[in-house]
């Protein structure tokens, strides 16, 4: 009798594991799924999950568990991907031969097996490339497209994932991430491509010999260094003899940011020595992301040894910036939304406009960051947008608003990611932390500390108070699972949260935003995205969105609390504080109740 595993029986799983076997080129893969074919049970394998789709481009290009199979990233999904990307690069921009395109790759578990494949591939295609020869932060290969004027460029890093993870991201001949229809294109040519096992892979060694794979240009990282020293708005000014404490997460951002810090003024600055190193198996954090609960612990600790006033973090592959700060005998860690603000506000409210901004400054924000930013700049009189979640969101939309003749100040999402002005387009931990290093100084020399600034902030614009919920399920079965709470949120929208009545409701994926006590629907610009936006007549706001690398929902919550004439900032953090516990807990209660 067949073994019944749901749409997939015993006989059909067992034939395309075999399939992938024939046209793997991988001996490690192959014997990886040889070995789960001789399980006696397959339904007690992770088979079913490993074929249960094929990974896609999402807001992340790809990302997934490293493993062998269509829905794991191994380097036969590596090299039809990159087939593809060498088709498409090749069809649709000039000179793409001659302009070649950049690969990078940071420190996890196969980043250099992958980089080397990629490398390989677009040479044989006829591209030239321009491969780092060692593990880099994510920044530095935005910028070298950028720089060089590269056709595209590609980075093998899974970011801030566990270490069972890895991913590839494309950057286009405009140095931003890509977006439709490029993606899509994309995925047609990666759907066209041949089994891995047909596509050439050439060793590297001829093709270096040849000249048609080389190295960087070897100012690459002084260069990226100069153009982070002129983002500085008081480059000299401050009191830059602050202590920071600086951890890379196992990461590869030690060098360049120790250096970009040094450069900027600031000596006394000590990296965590047990996460000084890259180091792909992450061995001190259960999870290297600087947002996760205990992966600050050790930066923290030495801080508080050394007597630091300022902590600065990357993720592992240096396009994140977590920053904590002294605060009563303890380390207190802002949360991206706190950061944001700060360099945001400071940016705007210290830094002159460029002679040239026909139109002004413009300022970038995700749909799912707190909206207390745009009330600054609303106010100070910047222009201000959203985009949907995804730095490849902010950084187009910030090309085209600088062909309309807006400067492009600074970009940020809630997710720890920042964007000061056009030096990379993504997201850069390492010139984020130079920044914030300087913002802390400056208020030092004048006697304040970032906690203070958040204060004056708050007491002039409100208190803004976010929180962030996820509902993760797992393989495929949990992403189906997640789609169908999405589904049933969107046909059953709630009326009210708590006592919050919802005042309109937003729905991204059908572009329409709707006016719940008028009935009156607008249509939304923003491009279609699984997104719906809850408005509340508090001024407050609920969005639910699903991860666009994991099955994962989540859930953003936002209040906006006024800080009443002559009371402490703190009683007003308090109400926001009160009001946004009880908005979580309604709302989770509500999705509870959906039958998914």
């Amino acid at each position: 009798m067949a073994l019944s595993l749901g749409d997939m029986d015993c006989a059909e799983l067992r034939a395309q594991a075999q399939q992938w076997i024939a046209d793997d080129s991988d001996p490690a893969t192959q014997a990886e799924l040889r070995a789960l074919l001789a399980q006696p049970d397959l339904a007690s394998t992770d088979l079913p999950d490993r074929f249960a789709g094929s990974l896609e481009f999402g807001t992340a290009g790809l990302r997934g568990v490293l493993g062998a199979g269509p829905n794991r990233m191994n380097r036969a999904v590596v090299a039809r991907a990159t087939w593809g990307l060498a088709q498409e690069v090749l069809a649709s921009i000039p000179h793409a031969q001659e302009r070649g395109v950049i690969v990078g790759g940071d420190a996890r578990r196969m980043s250099r097996e992958f980089s080397e494949d990629v490398a390989a591939i677009l040479a044989q295609a006829g591209l030239t490339v321009l491969l780092f020869p060692a593990p880099v932060p994510t920044p530095l290969v935005g910028f070298a497209v950028k720089r060089l004027g590269a056709a595209a460029g590609v980075v093998i890093t899974a970011s801030h994932n566990p270490p069972e993870y890895n991913g590839y991201k494309i950057y286009w001949e405009n140095a931003a991430q890509i977006v439709p229809p490029v993606d899509s294109r994309i995925a047609g040519a990666i759907g066209r491509a041949p089994p891995a096992c047909a596509i050439a892979r050439p060793s590297l060694d001829p093709l270096r010999a040849g000249g048609r794979v080389r190295r960087p240009p070897a100012d690459l990282e002084r260069s990226y260094l100069a153009e982070l020293r002129n983002l500085g708005v008081h480059p000299s000014a401050g009191d830059r003899r602050l202590s920071i404490v600086y951890t890379p997460m196992h990461g590869v951002g030690d060098v360049l940011a120790r250096e970009a810090l040094r450069e900027g003024g600031f000596a006394s600055v000590t990296s965590v020595p047990e996460q000084q190193k890259p180091d792909g198996a992450f061995p001190t954090v259960a999870f290297p992301n600087p947002e996760e609960p205990g992966a600050m612990d050790l930066a923290f600790a030495l801080a508080k040894k050394i007597g630091a006033e300022l902590v600065l973090a990357n993720d592992p592959d240096a396009d994140r910036l977590a920053v904590a700060a002294a605060q009563s005998g303890d380390y207190r860690q802002l949360t991206g939304n706190e950061v944001g603000v700060l360099l945001g506000h400071y940016l705007l409210t210290e830094r002159p406009v460029l002679a040239g901004a026909r139109r002004g400054r413009a300022i970038l924000v995700s749909i799912v960051s707190s909206p207390q930013l745009g009330r600054i700049a609303t106010d100070l009189g910047i222009y201000y947008e959203e985009t949907l979640t995804g730095f490849k969101w902010i950084a187009n939309r910030a090309i085209e608003l600088e062909q309309q003749g807006y400067e492009f100040v600074f970009g940020y999402e809630e997710a720890l990611g920042y964007c000061v002005g056009s030096v990379v387009r993504d997201k850069d931990g390492i010139s984020a932390a130079l920044l914030a290093a300087e913002v802390a100084a400056v208020l030092r020399s004048r006697g304040l500390t970032l906690f203070d600034q958040l204060d004056a902030i708050s007491r002039r614009w409100g208190v803004a108070a976010s929180a962030q919920v996820n509902v993760k399920r797992k393989g495929a079965s949990g992403m189906a699972s997640i789609c169908a709470m999405m589904s049933a949120l969107r046909a059953s929208p709630p009326s009210q949260v708590d006592d919050d009545k919802v005042a309109a409701v937003a729905d991204y994926e059908a572009r329409i935003r709707t006016d719940v006590h008028s009935g009156r629907t607008s249509t939304l610009s923003l491009p279609e995205s699984n997104v719906l936006a809850y408005e509340l007549a508090s001024g407050g706001r609920i969005i639910a969105r699903p991860s666009g690398t994991e099955p994962k929902a989540k859930f953003y919550f936002d209040v906006l609390e006024p800080v009443r004439e002559k009371e402490p900032v703190s009683q007003a953090r308090e109400r926001a504080a009160a009001r946004l516990g009880r908005l979580k807990d309604a709302f989770q209660g509500i999705v509870s109740r959906l039958q998914v």
